[in-house]
């Protein structure tokens, strides 16, 4: 079953198995804030069983361009298209956020980002990127960092 994310009553749902779930959850209501004040999309997430082709795309995309394999099991995901970008985010039960921007129209502004949760370690996966420090109120210290996808997915 799908669920919209509240960022004003920041909430647990699915994601209850990460040891992190209380800054996960602040993370993606940061995400859900972000896409409702930027665009008005209202942002609505899947357990990882019923999105199982978006993880599949994602993985794939961390796979060929930089050889990682993410450890964490995902607990959720979604895709959606605001103008023309496509969207995709995976939440994992380590605290770890990843999404792919892909415009449609515009091949060099591809990427993927990585977002840890407040209090998260730096997973070995992603031990050799450099991670930048985002203040937020709803989820507290987010580090982030991102690479330039080379290929067409």
């Amino acid at each position: 079953m799908s669920y919209t994310v509240d960022f004003v009553n920041v909430s647990t749902v699915g994601l209850e198995a990460s040891p992190m779930a209380g800054a996960l959850a602040g993370l993606r209501a940061n995400e859900a804030r972000y896409f409702k004040n930027k665009y008005d999309h209202i942002f609505t997430v899947e357990p990882a069983a019923q999105a199982t082709e978006a993880i599949d795309w994602v993985h794939r995309i961390l796979k060929e361009e930089r050889g990682i394999v993410v450890a964490s099991p995902p607990l959720e995901a979604t895709t959606f298209q605001v103008e023309n970008i496509k969207w995709t985010y995976v939440f994992y039960e380590s605290g770890l956020s990843i999404n792919v921007l892909y415009p449609l129209d515009d091949p060099k502004k591809r990427a993927v980002g990585f977002k840890l949760s407040d209090g998260m370690e730096v997973p070995a996966e992603l031990g050799a990127f450099k991670f930048a420090r985002q203040k937020s109120k709803l989820a507290g210290t987010i580090r982030g960092s991102y690479f330039v996808i080379k290929g067409a997915y």
